[in-house]
């Protein structure tokens, strides 16, 4: 999730000049936690199908022959969620390290990073281990730890390097793909970590690793989004920022359409569903997430851009007012859904049984989008509670990190 920034004053000195520094600075803020609270949003609702129609697979890429259209186009809406939350990390660094050491940074980082991992293998795992086969998943939490340990290497690195690091990682990573390998093989575990998602066993067997998002595409992603963090100090116009994100916006959506229709590089080819202009659409916007493809990260990162300038020109509206109180406590949220969708999803398990294949699950994705409306005001006060907590209690070391 993203890192608690402070921004530089900016200012020549005097209480005028601090004041208006800010002020800009909150405005800067403001977008950015925005844009976090609205993938927070966004990320709900695909939790609660994971929850409540678990049972009706949804493939990587999504299938837009069989898929239902609803689910098809929530999962492309959904989509904008770890890639912007990586980027906005990458972003938040960049901002923390403009006010502070090399080593401070440093070590913020690797606490952070180490404390995430733990996070999933220690929290998050056993929360949806199965009964009879223990699983450790390693997915966003754990991903995004071990990118902000590589980021504290590479933030040695001058600026104008790590930008070429993360477009030479996120344009070129898919001619890896290959490169396959099977269980049993020796370097499984290490290439299924870096760019293979893949399932083995360790320890013997009595353990099964998933690695549903290895790092190596999100490192460029989190590389990327350090990169832009100049964008944001305080003396820059809030116009030429807000051009320079439009511009880099667009440009990843023309070039996110060019590369769909050559249909030769950076995804899984798609195809013209017959007879189903629906369908066919739904084949054009469905791109692999697991690892995320070129073609996934250049139009969930470019309408990420172009969200920002948005929400930048509405600060102060009620809208983006409330999604920025709710963006400052991302990891809070995270952890908190998910441990009241498996305590209502065990309690209906237990009151009503399995009615699917061993699971229990509602009969129609009408009613997920039923549960999604349900929740969101119940999940917002708690989080809104704590991130007002956080900027209250700075005394609190351990709050930054949530």
């Amino acid at each position: 999730m993203g890192v608690t920034a402070t921004i530089p004053s900016g200012g020549f000195g005097g209480a005028l000049a601090s004041a208006s520094s800010k002020a800009k600075a909150g405005v800067r803020l403001q977008n950015i936690d925005a844009l976090r609270g609205f993938v927070m949003v966004l990320m709900l609702l695909d939790h609660i199908r994971e929850t409540w129609f678990v049972y009706v697979p949804v493939s990587d890429p999504v299938d837009a022959q069989t898929a239902i259209p609803a689910v098809a186009l929530a999962r492309f809406a959904v989509s904008l969620c770890a890639p912007i939350f990586v980027a906005l990390t990458g972003l938040g660094v960049f901002l923390f390290h403009s006010t502070h050491t090399l080593e401070e940074t440093t070590a913020f980082l690797l606490k952070r990073g180490i404390l995430l991992m733990a996070i999933e293998v220690f929290f998050l795992s056993p929360l949806y281990w199965g009964i009879t086969e223990p699983t450790l998943w390693l997915q966003v939490i754990w991903c995004i730890g071990v990118c902000m340990i590589v980021l504290a290497a590479l933030i040695r690195l001058p600026r104008s390097a790590i930008l070429v690091i993360g477009a030479v990682i996120v344009c070129g990573h898919n001619l890896l793909d290959p490169i396959q390998l099977k269980e049993g093989d020796a370097w499984l575990p290490l290439w299924a970590e870096i760019h293979q998602r893949a399932a083995f066993p360790i320890f013997g067997g009595g353990l099964i690793v998933k690695t549903t998002y290895p790092i190596l595409a999100w490192i460029g992603v989190i590389a990327l989004g350090y990169s832009v963090g100049p964008w944001f100090l305080s003396d820059v116009p809030a116009q030429v920022r807000q051009r320079r994100l439009l511009t880099l916006g667009m440009a990843m959506l023309a070039a996110f359409v060019v590369l769909r229709f050559l249909n030769v590089y950076g995804d899984k080819p798609w195809h013209v569903v017959e007879g189903s202009p629906l369908r066919t659409f739904l084949a054009f916007i469905s791109m692999t997430k697991y690892p995320p493809s070129l073609q996934f990260l250049l139009p969930t990162l470019g309408l990420g851009a172009l969200i920002l300038v948005l929400f930048e020109r509405l600060q102060g509206s009620g809208l983006v007012n409330r999604l920025a109180v709710f963006g400052g406590a991302p990891m809070f949220f995270y952890l908190f859904h998910l441990s009241v969708l498996r305590i209502l999803y065990h309690g209906a398990l237990a009151i009503w049984g399995p009615n699917h294949d061993g699971t229990f699950g509602v009969d129609s994705y009408y009613w997920v989008l039923v549960w999604y409306v349900g929740l969101i005001v119940p999940l917002y006060f708690p989080t809104v509670w704590f991130s007002q907590l956080k900027k209250r209690r700075r005394d609190i070391a351990w709050l930054k990190y949530f």
